[in-house]
């Protein structure tokens, strides 16, 4: 019987996957020539730490052993993000890690969520993140701010991945305007005023009103505050001319001026000041970002983080962090799915040595060999088949040169244009853009994921 997918668990056929590795691989060098340390965490984590940023349990797969002996009662859980298990992976190797640490992070998680597009039960994650101990500089927040923006630019300029717009704010300017309106639970507001693009103005007005309890003017004024969107500094005066006053008012706009002047100076519009981003998690402390991509604004934010002052504690120290994740497999799925970014082939091999017969099936394999050394992707035909039939083998997996062996000299034949030059296999080049599959906007059929 044919098996059927399990929704939320994306399987890319082999061209797809050859986009998700060219993704990772260029994430992978931006963080990298910034000094961020690869990490990698085990897939499980304890279900108290997994549960105690909050009421989350319905999202985690709880692991079980099938044939677990008696008082064998460990409860494990699948990690839902980077985040947990890196601040437990701080605390257990504090010792031997210089801090600032700075690492990056590309997994798996799982959450049991309702499949939907961008949305997946096992899904892949970058993250970054810098972690100080007991302090951490307010530049750090701009740093990393800079480094995913610039590995989202690369993505795009260097594959083809859509634009993004990053949108920053910061829970200082967020809380000290609240203060300065006499408001003492700034949590409350914050997760209303996080509802706004999902139930409009209306509706979270009527909440500050009704659950929290503010006047109306006031809950005008929160609202006010967060419809103010810029992409340069004009936002602070627009702050100021609300009349609020508050000396963490103060301290939130400054460093958020901090963080848009850099990145309009570094990537000029891939970042506004948006007043009305919240993230709702109650750890984040500081700056707070959230980002939409081009043409998948409906995927929601594909990647968020932001400052918090204790990423995980002993009781005696405290590592206070700022980082952001991105949602590797949010973006990639669909695009691939949509056929808007595809692989050149769905093979890496450049090259395909044809066999004339069996008995010379040696040779071949000493062709292929000689050109795998000088790091050429080569493959041998699987049958000694007419040769017009080997090339529509290569021609049906996408590569695009056959290589023919024979006792007066070597060819290759361009499948593509028919060329067929002498060539040797010690001196022979591939041109560069032939060498691997490229990965780019799709020029035809899309090959779509399994979700």
């Amino acid at each position: 019987m044919r098996p059927k997918p399990l929704s939320g668990f994306p399987e890319f056929l082999p061209s797809g996957r050859i986009v998700e590795q060219a993704v990772l691989d260029s994430l992978r060098s931006t963080f990298e020539l910034h000094g961020f340390a690869s990490i990698e965490t085990r897939a499980v984590e304890t279900m108290e730490s997994l549960t105690r940023k909050g009421e989350i349990t319905k999202e985690v797969y709880v692991v079980r052993r099938l044939h677990a002996a008696e008082g064998d009662v460990a409860e494990l859980g699948l990690h839902y993000d980077l985040t947990v298990p890196f601040a437990r992976y701080v605390l257990e190797n504090a010792g031997h890690l210089a801090f600032p640490f700075r690492r990056y992070q590309i997994q798996k998680a799982w959450r049991g969520e309702r499949p939907q597009e961008g949305r997946y039960r096992e899904f892949c994650q970058a993250d970054i993140d810098i972690v100080g101990e007991n302090t951490l500089a307010a530049h750090h927040d701009v740093e990393v701010v800079l480094v995913m923006l610039e590995a989202l630019e690369k993505l795009h300029t260097d594959l083809g991945v859509p634009p993004v717009v990053m949108h920053v704010n910061n829970r200082k300017l967020a809380e000290g305007f609240y203060r300065g309106l006499g408001i003492d639970d700034h949590l409350e507001v914050l997760q209303r005023v996080d509802k706004l693009d999902k139930i409009g103005p209306d509706a979270v007005r009527r909440l500050l009103v009704d659950e929290v309890g503010l006047t109306v003017q006031a809950a005008d004024k929160c609202l006010e505050l967060a419809t103010i969107r810029t992409d340069d500094l004009s936002f602070v005066e627009r702050v100021r001319a609300l009349g609020v006053q508050h000396e963490l008012l103060d301290e939130g706009l400054d460093a958020l001026a901090e963080v848009v002047s850099a990145a309009r100076a570094a990537v000029p519009g891939r970042l506004v000041a948006d007043l009305k981003i919240a993230r709702g998690l109650d750890y984040y402390t500081g700056t707070v970002y959230e980002t939409e991509m081009a043409g998948l604004e409906s995927l929601g934010s594909i990647c968020s983080g932001g400052r918090y002052d204790a990423l995980a504690t002993d009781g005696k120290r405290t590592w206070p962090g700022v980082g952001i994740s991105l949602g590797v497999s949010r973006i990639v799925a669909p695009l691939v799915a949509r056929g808007e970014l595809a692989a050149s082939r769905s093979v890496p091999s450049c090259v395909l040595v044809a066999v004339d017969s069996e008995e010379t099936r040696g040779a071949a394999m000493a062709t292929a060999a000689r050109l795998r050394a000088r790091g050429i992707p080569t493959e041998v035909a699987p049958k000694a088949d007419r040769f017009g039939k080997q090339i529509r083998y290569a021609d049906r997996r996408g590569i695009p040169y056959v290589w023919f062996t024979g006792d007066e000299g070597d060819s290759v034949k361009d499948i593509r244009s028919g060329e067929q030059v002498p060539a040797d296999a010690a001196t022979w080049e591939a041109p560069d853009a032939d060498l691997r599959p490229t990965v780019g906007q799709a020029t035809t059929s899309p090959e779509a994921a399994s979700t």
